[in-house]
């Protein structure tokens, strides 16, 4: 068992999680269920995966939740493209939440290569 809290993984994600949450406060009120939901829930999803399989019992199975994270990060990253070009966000936040997206997922695939060896 790990302690996610010691994750610079996991504290990137939680960084872009709050980061997600203020971006979407913005959102038409029409998208709380639609677009909003599906960006917070892929956000949280990453850093929620890295806690659930730190608490599991093997390094497998923390590889396994790391790589369901990553595969919410990439969730996320298409749902921002999608949120720009619905003008939901602008250029400045769009590219930012970008670049933080990516980061977290650098991050996981090295974190993942990691487990594998």
């Amino acid at each position: 068992m790990r302690d996610f809290k010691k994750l610079k993984v996991w504290h990137k994600a939680h960084e872009l999680t709050l980061d997600i949450y203020k971006v979407t406060r913005d959102f038409p009120k029409e998208e709380i269920y639609g677009i909003t939901s599906q960006l917070r829930r892929a956000s949280s999803s990453i850093e929620f995966n890295l806690s659930e399989g730190c608490g599991r019992e093997s390094e497998k199975e923390l590889k396994r939740f790391a790589i369901i994270s990553m595969g919410s990060a990439s969730e996320l990253e298409c749902e921002l493209l999608l949120s720009f070009d619905l003008k939901y966000i602008g250029n400045i936040d769009y590219k930012r939440l970008e670049k933080k997206t990516i980061e977290v997922k650098k991050m996981l695939s090295s974190f993942i290569v990691k487990l594998r060896n």
